[in-house]
């Protein structure tokens, strides 16, 4: 019986994750579930799974989930804050640790739970792109495994030899390719893009995402972080991460041998693969997710992307090749710029404007540790948009 910590249990990933758990009683239990601030979302998830705790991330919510839990009558302990979530994750009565936090709130116990040792499946892309050496370090150091829970990452992981992570550096790979779906607006020219509203670019053709990953998707900054995750996770150098459009999301990433074979991974659109892919490795579990059916595809499509239209593709390798401390400065740019943009204060283009200007400003700093990554990420945080 494996015990799973779920951080950030009532998001879309954590559903999904508690959904495979539920299917599979004999194999899992969720011994720990935080929210960041869902109190009553959580108190329902506590009420069927029965976690032995249960932490809230937002520390004036605290009484809330006590006083709920005893009215439900169950023995789960509620703790609050970030500092809950970090001795949660180095329990040794985990096995397992999801981390679903969005946004760099969920980088310490993600960093804690690598430390520790335990399998860590990764659904925070904020920990690899703000920290990814540290990541990568507290891994090794830890002993533990991580496996990512991105559908892209997760399909590498899979086409990859084991052990996976830092295995595209060696000679037989020639390239990793990253698939896209081209977002809402694929096939759009740049004059075009001027006018997006945020409900637009929050309509995504194949999946059902957040509002933040739904841009992040339209203006391909999302796959340009992934490239970043690619190159931390596996130890690909950036010219070895290529990108293709796929507007099906059937094929959700392939290896490129030297050999000339090529191998895919194909799949529903549906994260229930990969979790349940990341709760049993090595083995293979049913997840509920309907079979691919090949008949129906009729066709898979690809193309390149369109780097003039969507700019945050670039933007995203050119920080990789300048260091870590310009990728904290993109995710951080681009989360205020996002902000922005979904608030009505700044134009879609505007978005890559302020992530370049951003790069531009902050690109001699150097940060190694986690504090000066997470003060630099805070001082790009407070520069305002200049682009309207």
């Amino acid at each position: 019986m494996k015990r799973v910590a779920v951080f950030g249990a009532t998001g879309s990933i954590g559903s999904s994750t508690l959904d495979v758990i539920a299917r599979h009683p004999d194999r899992f239990r969720a011994e720990v579930l935080s929210a960041n601030a869902q109190v009553d979302s959580l108190l329902r998830l506590c009420a069927q799974f029965r976690p032995s705790l249960a932490i809230i991330n937002d520390a004036q919510h605290l009484r809330a989930l006590q006083d709920g839990l005893r009215d439900l009558d169950l023995s789960t302990r509620a703790e609050a804050g970030p500092d809950a979530l970090v001795q949660a994750a180095q329990q040794s009565d985990i096995d397992i640790v999801v981390a679903a936090i969005v946004g760099a709130a969920g980088l310490p116990s993600t960093l804690a739970a690598a430390r520790a040792g335990k399998r860590l499946l990764l659904a925070n892309k904020e920990s690899i792109v703000v920290a990814g050496a540290l990541l990568m370090h507290a891994v090794k150091e830890g002993g533990g495994e991580l496996i990512p829970i991105d559908s892209e990452h997760n399909a590498l992981f899979q086409c990859l030899p084991a052990p996976a992570l830092g295995r595209a550096a060696s000679t037989e790979i020639r390239r990793l390719v990253l698939t896209a779906s081209g977002g809402p607006f694929r096939g759009w020219r740049r004059d075009r893009l001027a006018a997006v509203t945020p409900q637009q670019a929050c309509a995504h053709p194949r999946w059902q995402m957040g509002q933040k990953i739904s841009v992040d998707s339209a203006t391909l900054m999302n796959k340009g972080l992934e490239v970043i995750e690619a190159h931390w996770l596996f130890g690909a150098a950036p010219e070895r991460i290529d990108v293709v459009v796929h507007p099906q999301s059937i094929i959700h990433s392939l290896v490129d041998y030297v050999d000339g074979s090529m191998l895919a991974q194909l799949g529903t659109p549906d994260m229930r693969t990969a979790l349940a892919y990341g709760l049993a490795w090595p083995d293979r579990i049913d997840a509920g997710v309907a079979p691919l059916d090949l008949l129906q595809l009729a066709r898979l499509d690809f193309e390149a992307p369109d780097r003039e239209a969507f700019p945050c593709l670039d933007l995203a390798y050119q920080a990789l090749r300048h260091g870590p401390s310009a990728t904290t400065v993109l995710n951080a740019a681009n989360e205020t710029a996002v902000s922005g943009f979904l608030q009505g204060q700044l134009r879609f283009l505007a978005i890559a404007d302020h992530v370049q200007h951003m790069l531009e400003q902050f690109s001699r700093e150097q940060a190694s540790t986690l504090e000066d990554l997470l003060e630099l990420d805070r001082r790009v945080r407070l520069e305002p948009h200049t682009h309207h």
